[in-house]
């Protein structure tokens, strides 16, 4: 199937943006101040022939299990669940604000093009109230949002789109032990660039062309870590980008929540900013 990317990339604009309404709201209704600042068993796989083929073998697909997943950018984390049967998709995000102080969890489901988002703010007693948002699951709905074409939606099995990076690389080393070397060239590839929202990919340069990334596969044969050793560029420091999929048939099946409320007024205007 054809991939979409940018999954982290896209959630990671909407809560932000979420952010910064929830934390001016926030200080309009009163409610703050500004303040002081793997597992698995079996042998490992042995070398292959072709590394670079049995590395993309090795990436989620539509004949997988469900899984769970975390990306690490920068600071950014979020985790989540990919259940195929379903074509669904978990993600959750965690922010924290400081003037006022307190977090935001924000996390969508998405079962085929239906959207559910839930938002949990601790750390001002009342702001759930005064800010008019329910902490339950509530059922949004695409035409009503600012930017609804790159809400979050099912993108296929492989939401740290490692695949596309993958194929990025003229060769692959195979180190045993299921371990995989390589460069990526993240420069000038489309399909690549949307999945770095945070990343100056033009400033890499040259750098941009050849960035090492090491992959491990499990004795089970599925992809568990991506990690992208990206050098320092322009007004970003060298950073590690980690992708990693676990739980291959243990993560829970994704349903339409239960007792899910229609979104409120006040859910669409955090979102649209």
């Amino acid at each position: 199937m054809t991939q979409r990317n940018g999954t982290a990339a896209t959630a990671r604009r909407i809560v932000l943006r979420a952010a910064a309404v929830l934390a001016t709201t926030a200080l309009a209704a009163g409610c703050g101040s500004t303040g002081n600042a793997p597992e698995g068993a079996g042998a490992a796989p042995a070398p292959s022939a072709d590394p670079k083929a049995a590395l993309l073998a090795a990436v989620p697909t539509e004949q997988d299990p469900r899984f769970r997943f975390s990306t690490q950018d920068g600071t950014d984390r979020f985790t989540g669940v990919v259940d195929p049967a379903a074509k669904g998709m978990e993600l959750g995000m965690k922010q924290q604000n400081d003037d006022p102080k307190f977090t935001m969890d924000m996390t969508f489901r998405v079962i085929d093009e239906d959207l559910w988002m839930r938002v949990k703010l601790t750390g001002l007693p009342g702001l759930h109230d005064a800010l008019k948002l329910p902490k339950n699951w509530m059922k949004m709905e695409r035409e009503k949002l600012a930017d609804g074409e790159n809400a979050p939606s099912y993108e296929g099995t492989d939401p740290g789109n490692t695949a596309a990076i993958i194929r990025t690389a003229e060769t692959v080393e195979d180190k045993g032990d299921g371990t995989y070397t390589g460069l990526a060239d993240l420069a000038d590839n489309e399909d690549v660039k949307s999945t770095f929202d945070g990343l100056d990919l033009t400033a890499l340069g040259a750098a941009g062309r050849k960035v090492p990334f090491t992959a491990v596969v499990g004795p089970d044969g599925n992809l568990t870590t991506f990690t992208l050793d990206v050098p320092a560029a322009g007004k970003h420091k060298a950073m590690k980008l980690v992708t990693k999929y676990y739980d291959f048939g243990k993560a829970p099946e994704l349903a339409p929540p239960a007792g899910a409320q229609k979104a409120t007024a006040s859910a669409y205007e955090m979102l649209n900013g």
